[in-house]
Parts: C-alpha cells; structure tokens; sequence
C-alpha cells in the first residue's frame, strides 16, 4: 500500500507514532465516555484503545509501539495527575497489545482474517489472552497503591479485562477489513447495504431499549450480516449493537432497567461477548469456505485446460506457486519487515 510504504521515508516514523497516539487518545477518550462503576472503581464496558492499538501493530508493524505508550500516557492524563504508579499502567497498556501482535505473528496470522484459524487466534490469543496483562497490571496496582481493596480485586480486575477484550474483539477486526477492503462496491450490494442498515437502525434500538429484554433479536441481524456481506457487514453490525446496548446500560435502560452494578455489568458483558463472538467466528467459517469453493473452481478449471492440452498434444502449461498457508498477508508482511 502507498500510505504505508510513505511513512518508511524519513521523517515517516515520527509521523508514525504521532497518528497512532492520536488515533490510541481518541479511541480511548470515546471509550470513557460511558463508565460503569464496579466495587467503587471506575470502569469502561468496551475499551477501544486497545482495539485500535493492536489494529496499528498489524497494519504498521511493531515499530508503532511508542505511539500507544504515548496515546496511553494521554489518556491517563487527561483523566488524572500523572504518578509513579502511571509507569506501571502505561507499561501494561502498550505489553498487551505487543504480546497480542507477536502472539498472532507466532500463529502466522492473517489480516484478511479469511479463515476460521485467523478468528479463533484473535479471539483466544489476541482478546482473551493477550488482555490479561493490562487488566492485571493495572488493577493490580490499584491493590498495591491501597487505592481498591483487596477483596474488590476479581471483579474490577474481570471488568477491565473484558472491556479490554470487547476492544480487541469489535474493533480491531473492523479496522483491519476497512484498511484492505475493495472499493467501490457494486450497486446491488449497495443497495442490500442500505436495506441491511434501515433494518438495524429499526430493530436494534428496540432490542436494547425495550423493557420486554428482547436483545437476542439482533443475532437474525448478524446472521443476515455475516451471510451477505462476512465480516465487514457483521462487524458493523456487532458495533452499532455494543454501542447502544452499551449506553442503555450505562443509563440503566430498557434491558437493563432496575438491574445493580454488577448485574448489569454482567449482563451487558454476556451480551456483548457472544454477540462479537458469534459476528467474529460465523463471518470467519463463511469467508473460509467461500474461499475453499472458489480454489475447488479453480483447480477444476485448470484441470479442464490441462486435459485441452493433453487432448491436443501439446504440454500443459505450469502451474502458478501459491502460498500453501492461505492468501499472501500483504500487509502484516509489508508493516513488520
């Protein structure tokens, strides 16, 4: 891609770091927006800060690493007066999206996420694993500083955790798709895209917002979704739902009405998990085997040329080198050479 291969000149990494920690900041200020406040401490259902640092170390490479501790040491900032402790926090909000991306790198990962592997590592390596570290490190600390008791520590340490993990699984895959996605698309698929969107504006709100707790009314949404349109079209729709189910939760609304803190963290928790799960793995095995049918075509096609040559008498031709893991990950190749 040019964009990427501009910002190798000099001059580019500065830029590099400095729209990573602008884009970490944003992503980050957008996720405070909506707190829950769990045993006394503060946190966010969906962290998308780390959605989106672990998306710039795919697409950009590992080089990007100073511009999350930057973003982070921001954030930070703007909520709170920078201390000793802030080091410990800054250091496990840039360690688990690096782990996160070596991790993936370990387990040949590929952006396109074209196969189910792809979402079961960013699912279980990147999400549930990698996050480990900044929830623990972080509310850890707080235990350490005598800021959250002890016996508080499961479940502000299970919060953070997830709202990290939620950022990994809704955003980061969204990002990714977006950077390599094929534009424009045809006007029939334009036009699904436009049914598909009135009807998700329509039926979600009255998913989250109605007192009946109807949210399982919106996996038909995902499932049309990640049929029609895979994972771009079933990310989307996994983040309008977060979105919403999100701020009626925090306004304690519609399914949430009348619920405690940890009731409803639980709950919106639930919600979210399964349903960015569900968007993650079908659009995964659908893509897969789209791909599996479209390689069967195309081996059955060679093999009709090849039987024309043999018919004819002559040679048949060679055959093209493929990659025997799957399609070229030009951009995971491309950001972290």
């Amino acid at each position: 891609m040019v964009g990427i291969e501009d910002l190798r000149r000099p001059g580019g990494y500065a830029f590099q770091v400095v729209a990573v920690a602008a884009c970490y900041f944003g992503a980050g200020r957008l996720g405070l927006m909506r707190e829950l406040v769990v045993e006394g401490a503060v946190v966010t259902p969906i962290y998308p800060a780390s959605g989106v640092a672990v998306a710039a170390l795919l697409i950009l490479g590992m080089r990007c690493w100073p511009g999350i501790t930057l973003g982070a040491f921001f954030v930070v900032l703007s909520i709170t007066m920078p201390r000793l402790d802030v080091l410990g926090t800054l250091a496990g909000q840039t360690g688990a999206p690096v782990c996160a991306a070596l991790l993936l790198r370990r387990a040949r990962f590929h952006t396109d996420l074209g196969r189910l592997r792809d979402g079961l590592a960013l699912v279980f390596l990147a999400a549930f694993g990698a996050m480990l570290i900044s929830s623990t490190v972080g509310v850890g600390l707080l235990v350490v500083m005598d800021k959250l008791a002890a016996q508080s520590f499961p479940p502000v340490w299970l919060a953070w955790w997830v709202g990290d993990a939620m950022g990994v699984l809704i955003v980061t895959p969204l990002l990714l798709l977006l950077c390599g996605a094929r534009w424009p698309p045809s006007l029939a698929r334009w036009k699904e895209a436009a049914a598909l969107t009135v009807v998700a504006c329509c039926l979600v709100p009255v998913a989250v917002y109605s007192s009946l707790s109807l949210l399982y009314l919106v996996y038909p949404l995902l499932i049309w979704s990640a049929l029609r349109f895979q994972l771009v079209g079933s990310a989307l729709c996994a983040l309008l739902c977060s979105v919403l189910a999100t701020v009626a939760a925090t306004d304690a609304v519609g399914a949430f009405a009348g619920l405690s803190p940890v009731e409803v963290m639980a709950k919106l928790q639930a919600f979210n998990g399964s349903m960015a799960l569900t968007a993650l793995l079908l659009s995964a095995v659908i893509t897969e085997q789209r791909n599996t049918r479209r390689s069967v075509e195309q081996a059955c096609q060679e093999l009709v040329e090849v039987l024309e040559h043999l018919t004819a008498g002559e040679a048949p031709p060679p055959r093209p080198q493929g990659d025997p893991d799957g399609p070229d990950d030009g951009l995971w190749r491309r950001g972290s050479r």
